[in-house]
Order: C-alpha cells, then structure tokens, then sequence
C-alpha cells in the first residue's frame, strides 16, 4: 500500500545534525517529517566532545543544563610509559567562564546521550524520528521535491518544499544528487568501543604507548555509567573481532600482564579515517547537512560539532523562506557553512598528525567560538572597520539591567527563533514586526549598561542564530530596513 503525504521539510537521518535541525524547525512551527533507515536509534559514544560554540547552540535550544547533567568535564589523562612511569596531564583547554563566553571548556557527553536529549526536546515539541523508514528515492522538480519511502507500514510518497540529506558520510542524499565529495584516506584505520572492564579507575583518561601509532591504546571514562570508551589504531587490512574475546585479546597484545579486563562491549566500531568536503551543499531543493556534506578525522572534536551548526545555520533560513522571506535567503546556507568546514577540516588532520608524534594538545583553536561570517552576504556593517564586535561576528554574552531593575543576561534576550535589534542610545525607534525583538540600550532604554559592539545612535541586528547580521549607524536607517525585508 502506498500512502501520500505533504509537508515541508524532510529530513533524512536522525543523528546530532537532523535532530537539531528537527528541533530548530519544531520551536518555529514547521512541519516536517525526520526519518531514519536505522532501526533504533544510534547506540555509540563516537562523537563525546562538545564544544563551546555548541554548548551556546544548546542553551539556545534548551537542553543545555540537561546535557551538562548527563556529562562533565574532560578528565586529566595518565600518559604510561614503557619503563613503569605515568604523569598526569591536562592536555585538554579548561578555562573559566567569562561574562561573554559563558562556556570556555568542551563538555564530554557520550553521543548516544546527545541525541536522546535531543530526541527528548523533540518530543516536548510533539515530534518523533520515524525509525526503521528509508529513502529510497526522490525527484525535484524546481517547484518542490517527491520523495520516495519505505518502512514498515510500507510506502509512502512525500510531496516536500525541501529534503535535507543529513544521513552521513555514505548519504545516499548526497550520491543521488550527483555531488562529488573529494578529499583522501588519511592512512589511519582505528577501533572505538564502547566497553565495561576492570582493572582502571575512573578518575582519569587513560593513555598506553603513548606517540606509537602501532601499539597506541586509550580508555577514556566515559560519564554517567560505568563505560570506557576505548580507542586504538589498528592495521588498515585485514578484520576486526569486536567481541569481548577478540577485544580482550587486542588489549592484551598491546598491554600485557592482564592488567585491563574487558567485560562486556556494549558498541564497537572499525574505521577509516577521513576527510572530505562535497562540491556542493545544495542544488535546487535539496540540501546537505553534517557528515553528509564533511567528514572529519575525530581528532580535535569538530565532527558532531560542525554538523550541529550547519543545522542550526539553515534551520533558521528554511523557516524564514517557507514564512515568506525572498528564497535568495538560502543561498546564503552554503556560502557560510562550507568555508567553515574546510577550515575545520584543516584544522583537525592537522592535529591528527600532531597525534601520530604524541602531541595530543587542544586549545582554543577547536572550541569553534571564533569562528563567524564576516564577508558573507548578510554581513552588512556601515559602522567602520576596527570594532570589537562587526557583522558576520558571533554575538557575545553581556549582563546588562533592566529598566526594572533586574540583571539580564543577553543571551536570554537573544534566545528563541527571532531576530533581535539592539538600539544604540539617541537612534530612532523602529516599527515593530514579527519576527523581529527590539530593545532600546541607553540610561533611559530598557536595558541599561553596555552591549558588546554597540555604540550610541546605531542599530546592532543580531540573527537567529547568534551571529551579528548588520550594524548600522542611524545615517543608514534605510538600509536596515532593506535587510529587514530581505530576511523577514
């Protein structure tokens, strides 16, 4: 039996990328459908790092506090060397919260718990990934896309706006849309388990023959439960046995003595290391999200992390063209986030390499909260060159006070799917519109103190996503109504 339906969005692949995309659209009213071939949900602790950048698109979702509850910091790692010898070093970048970057140290949360927690705000939204539901084809035939499913009720045809390929590094998105995805093996192969043994304790990361890239070894706790993540290169032929005996006999092959005992493997994984970048992030109605569209050697943390964004960049494009805002909008998707990738791509073999001569070291370059949009088309500053905070730039916290007389932080005033300005003291007011919260900043504003950037008589925009859109002096009124009515 074949059934049809309409909606507007599809999404095909419930990982990180899809689900946030799915809760992005969700908050914002959009319907959709979020399909999945899998059968249950992803099970693996692959992607256990995120971010600060990614924390903030957390907060904005609403699931931070939960995350940070289901997870915890990075531990130190024991580094144990051949002559009986161990240190304990930090070789992760832990620093202090700021007042403008509220998050300055990644959060270690196993993916499989990522994703339950946004399956979980998805729910609050009345939505649910459709399991077990595949692909199978589709046509676009300008107007919108027809997409072709199956699963266990049997097939469905889906009439769509867009469809969003965020199913992986194979998508079959991807392969139908003809998009080349160039890049190299990078001649690493690894095994990353999800593992509960005895023998280490679980207040550190533990690493063995450590800068040996043919006996290296490492047991990360994972928090929350009693597993190990363990993670291992391995001979790029040949099979691996990831059962508990096979898994027991490679740890003791590489750590003899009997020192770890493997107990149960609850997920096991053997990969090659890549990195790729598709030609394209779109053609027509279709797009392409997370690993889809970039595939990231793990080290440094930017897979997960970059894909989140990329959903969270076009969630609040899609829902403003499907409302009515000029379809030259989603242009701008790929024309952001692409760069971005291939700047992480870089950014993480670089480190990989670093790995193979025992430099584990990460600091501030993989915490993503530099990263922005300065020279995109919807970067428009007419306030001069030199400023802390331009357009294109990540929009920092700030504590300012109420005309109430109450502190607010900004980011509370940002958060939700709306655009908001920020009226500089001495600029005329704007006419209200949906979508679009104003604030006048000054001693007789609403909000009373200083906004990072703002500056008496301008009008600071900042997107839905964080990212500072426009800075205007009051001189050029006009033109920020015309960018107004390019994205509203």
């Amino acid at each position: 039996m074949t059934v049809s339906r309409d909606t507007d969005v599809v999404i095909c692949g419930a990982g990180a990328a899809g689900l946030t995309l799915a809760v992005d659209l969700a908050r914002r009213g959009v319907a959709f459908r979020l399909i999945d071939q899998l059968a249950e949900p992803f099970a693996g602790s692959r992607g256990k790092g995120i971010q600060p950048r990614t924390q903030e698109v957390f907060e904005d979702l609403g699931i931070i506090d939960r995350l940070a509850a289901a997870g915890g910091p990075y531990p130190a790692q024991r580094v144990y060397r051949d002559d009986g010898t161990q240190d304990d070093v930090q070789e992760i970048t832990i620093a202090s919260a700021t007042v403008d970057e509220p998050y300055r140290a990644p959060l270690m949360v196993p993916q499989f718990r990522t994703e339950a927690i946004l399956r979980d705000r998805l729910a609050a939204f009345g939505h649910r990934p459709d399991y077990g539901t595949r692909l199978t084809s589709f046509a676009d035939d300008g107007a919108g896309v027809t997409a072709h499913v199956a699963g266990e009720d049997g097939a469905e045809v889906i009439r769509c706006r867009y469809l969003v390929g965020a199913d992986g590094g194979r998508s079959f998105v991807r392969h139908e849309m003809q998009v080349g995805f160039p890049g190299k093996t990078l001649g690493v192969r690894a095994i990353v388990a999800d593992i509960v043994l005895e023998g280490l304790d679980r207040a550190v990361w533990h690493r063995f023959n450590h800068g040996d890239m043919t006996r290296m070894m490492g047991f990360c706790p994972l928090p929350g439960g009693e597993l190990f993540q363990l993670q291992a290169p391995v001979a790029f032929e040949g099979d691996v046995d990831l059962s508990v005996g096979g898994l027991q006999a490679f740890v003791d092959a590489r750590l003899p003595g009997g020192v770890v005992r493997v107990r149960e493997v609850r997920w096991a994984s053997a990969y090659a290391m890549n990195a790729r970048l598709a030609d394209r992030y779109r053609v027509g109605q279709v797009f392409l999200v997370g690993d889809a569209a970039h595939i990231h050697p793990p080290t440094g943390g930017q897979g997960l992390n970059t894909s989140v964004q990329d959903a969270y960049n076009l969630g609040w494009k899609l829902a403003a063209v499907l409302g009515g805002a000029p379809a030259a909008l989603l242009e701008t998707y790929e024309e952001e986030r692409r760069p971005v990738a291939a700047g992480m791509l870089g950014l993480a073999t670089g480190l990989l390499e670093k790995a193979r001569q025992g430099d584990m070291r990460r600091g501030r370059e993989v915490h993503q909260l530099d990263l922005g949009y300065r020279g995109s088309s919807l970067a428009l500053d007419l306030a001069g060159d030199g400023r802390r905070v331009g357009a294109g730039d990540r929009m920092p916290d700030a504590v300012v006070r109420g005309a109430g007389g109450q502190e607010r932080r900004l980011f509370d005033l940002l958060a939700g799917p709306h655009w908001t300005l920020l009226v500089g003291e001495g600029a005329p007011a704007v006419a209200p519109r949906a979508g679009l919260s104003v604030w006048d900043v000054g001693p007789a504003g609403a909000l009373r103190g200083s906004v990072p950037g703002l500056e008496p008589g301008e009008y600071m925009l900042v997107r839905p996503d964080g990212y500072v859109g426009a800075v205007v002096p009051l001189a050029e009124k006009e033109r920020l109504e015309s960018y107004l009515s390019g994205v509203l």
